[in-house]
């Protein structure tokens, strides 16, 4: 039994980090949001979702679904840079269509950092097209997404 331990916890890490590294199953519809559970025909369109907003100065207000943190990685995206966390504008391989299909490359991740973590948490900024066309928001580690504009 002693022997079978080792196993047993590589094999328990090896399915956590599977779970946490996934990629949602459903397709998004434009300026949507996807439930973890639902089919892709049940996909719920959220009208807050698609909220225009500028590449954000202090003085600006995002939608109220974004966190007050998404300002500060907006500006970074807008200007190309420094990114705190070294997979910011990393591709994002969008590996299970949660997104729209776009070839690959079109997706670019970027983390919005949460107050009192010391690690990157669940939240992120997903980019589409270089320069940026069509922004996503998750908070749910790409479960689920809404859609956002930024005004140029």
């Amino acid at each position: 039994m002693r022997a079978l331990k080792p196993l047993l916890l590589l094999a328990v890490l090896a399915v956590a980090a599977l779970l946490w590294g996934r990629h949602s199953s459903e397709p998004l519809p434009q300026g949507g949001v996807v439930s973890p559970t639902a089919a892709p025909q049940d996909s719920v369109v959220s009208q807050e979702a698609t909220t225009p907003v500028t590449a954000p100065t202090r003085n600006d207000t995002l939608p109220s679904f974004l966190p007050p943190e998404a300002a500060d990685i907006l500006r970074r995206i807008a200007s190309g840079g420094p990114y705190e966390h070294r997979q910011d504008g990393v591709v994002f391989q969008n590996r299970e269509g949660r997104l729209p299909a776009k070839p690959e490359g079109y997706y670019h991740e970027y983390t919005v950092d949460t107050p009192g973590l010391d690690y990157r948490g669940a939240r992120r900024i997903i980019t589409g097209g270089t320069p940026p066309q069509i922004y996503y928001y998750t908070d749910d580690h790409y479960r689920t997404f809404r859609q956002f504009e930024v005004s140029r």
